[in-house]
């Protein structure tokens, strides 16, 4: 059997004409509820959590306590992912209010939870209805505003991974390469870079460009059945450093630059990428260079202690990384 995951329902409308009825089960970031306070002062909330981190133990004992009608999330990556997770398991249908478009979680089917010094990936469900206001957005800090960008630029380091695992028969079973899903992918990625100004200033036009390239990312890849075309070698970038630095920077942090360095030991230009990220103000400073090195060196291992599909990290050498590291910042 195949199945395909959907995506929620999409409404671009004021908080303030929210008209909800039923109990709330709130779960959101500290600085997103207060962005939003006045905005949402309509619900009626009779449970509220704000998750410290990505691990299922926490998440489940949340689950376990949550009363409601209703999940509500409110803020970035990790209060959609625990909400998906807590609204799965209590069967409950879900709101997400993204405060601004820091990552494609709001659309997607599974929540990313840290296990041994990974992400990992758990089915829990797609949000049933996602509202946009994009007064919200366009005045959230500028580092976070459209840093979701970075999940759809990563298609130029995840679809080259695929490619090139192809050509050495090193696709798992299950993710077949397939030539028209990367043509797809690939414009997808143009437009991403021909919407980063926008988005990144706030244009409401720039961010619902960025909405829809969210959003379509997320269905190819429910399409396919697995997120090689838009996840490889620059993911497995972020895991690695966010193991050395611990939680606690955005996923735009890691993920920006561990596209720029992927693709350059790819042997990609970097140029457009990185304009697109400055347009949208990722940070590309917040890894430590030492970081840095470190991470480049020990990848080759992590992926395989990790059993991630094959790509560029898996076969870096000491002198690509010597490279990489006389160019930065790339």
């Amino acid at each position: 059997m195949t199945r395909v995951w959907p995506l929620p329902e999409l409404q671009y409308r004021p908080l303030t004409d929210n008209h909800e009825a039923r109990d709330v089960a709130l779960v959101h970031s500290a600085a997103a509820r207060a962005a939003v306070a006045e905005r949402l002062a309509s619900l009626r909330v009779v449970w509220s959590a704000e998750p410290a981190g990505a691990v299922e133990s926490e998440w489940s004992r949340l689950a376990e306590e949550c009363v409601g009608e209703v999940v509500y999330s409110v803020g970035g990556g990790l209060a959609t992912d625990a909400a998906k997770y807590i609204a799965a398991r209590r069967r409950l249908p879900l709101v997400c209010i993204p405060t601004a478009l820091s990552v494609d979680a709001f659309f997607t089917w599974a929540s990313g939870v840290r296990r041994d010094g990974c992400v990992h990936y758990i089915p829990t469900k797609a949000p049933d209805c996602v509202v946009v206001d994009f007064e919200v957005v366009a005045a959230a800090p500028p580092s976070v505003r459209a840093a979701g960008i970075g999940d759809v630029l990563s298609i130029a380091t995840g679809s080259w991974d695929w490619r090139y695992a192809h050509e050495r028969g090193a696709n798992p079973e299950d993710a077949p390469y397939d030539v028209g899903a990367d043509r797809i992918a690939a414009a997808l990625l143009a437009e991403a870079v021909e919407c980063a100004e926008a988005a990144g200033a706030g244009d409401e036009g720039g961010l619902r460009r960025l909405i829809d390239c969210l959003a379509l990312e997320v269905q190819l890849c429910n399409l396919v059945g697995h997120s090689r075309p838009e996840e490889g070698s620059e993911h497995y970038f972020a895991y690695a450093a966010e193991s050395v630095l611990g939680h606690g920077l955005p996923h735009g942090d890691l993920v920006g630059p561990g596209i720029l360095v992927m693709a350059a030991l790819q042997g990609q230009d970097t140029q457009s990428l990185r304009r697109a990220l400055v347009a949208c103000h990722t940070p590309l400073d917040t890894i430590p260079a030492d970081v840095i090195e470190q991470t480049l060196r020990g990848l080759p291992q992590y992926c395989r202690a990790h059993d991630l599909p094959h790509g560029i990290a898996h076969d870096i050498t000491d002198d690509m990384v010597s490279a990489a590291m006389s160019a930065l910042p790339l």
